[in-house]
Parts: structure tokens; C-alpha cells; sequence
């Protein structure tokens, strides 16, 4: 595997598990940096809501959808260039996330 994903202006360093958006180091909890990395790794796949609890949290979280939630939000405001209109965590409602490269505008 490459040691370092680029999606759009996100970059991610799996050996030093940096992150930096558009050249600016960001700042992730080990579960944020966790979360990016499954999204990152499977890039414009959607991953459903039991999976990622199960791939982060383990297999005895299956209804705390709402951790994911959380987490995403946290993710937006620290990634995305507007948080409130996400163009790299795209959800899907009810089901879950996916992480894609935002379409130039």
C-alpha cells in the first residue's frame, strides 16, 4: 500500500499518520485520524454505518450510529473548507459515509 493517499487537496501519511489539507497540518484525535484513514482507504466507497463502528470501535458497537456522527462533524470542521457544505465527507442518510475527491467548481 502507498504510504501516502492524496484525495483532492487532502493528504494523508499512513507511516507518520499526518494529515494536512491544502499544504496545512491537521490536528486529529487517534480516533479522527482512524476514521479518515478507513474513508481514505476506500476512497468513494460507501461504507455503512455498522461497518465503520465495527472497523473502529470494534464488534461490540452496533447500534452507536451516533458515534459516527460525531466523529464525521469533528472531521468536517477540521477538513473540509466549508463544514456546513461538505465536498469530501459525503454522507448518505441512514446508511453512511463515503470520503471522495470534491469536483473542482
Amino acid at each position: 500500500s502507498k504510504p501516502t493517499l492524496q484525495i483532492g487537496d487532502l493528504r494523508i501519511d499512513l507511516e507518520k499518520r499526518a494529515v494536512s489539507m491544502d499544504g496545512r497540518l491537521v490536528s486529529l484525535t487517534p480516533i479522527e485520524y482512524d476514521l479518515l484513514r478507513l474513508l481514505a482507504v476506500n476512497e468513494g466507497k460507501l461504507l455503512t454505518h455498522p461497518t465503520i463502528l465495527r472497523e473502529i470501535w470494534g464488534p461490540a458497537y452496533r447500534e452507536e450510529s451516533n458515534y459516527v456522527h460525531v466523529y464525521i462533524s469533528h472531521l468536517r470542521r477540521k477538513i473540509e473548507p466549508d463544514a456546513a457544505r461538505p465536498r469530501y465527507l459525503l454522507n448518505q442518510p441512514g446508511v453512511g459515509y463515503r470520503l471522495v475527491s470534491p469536483v473542482s467548481s
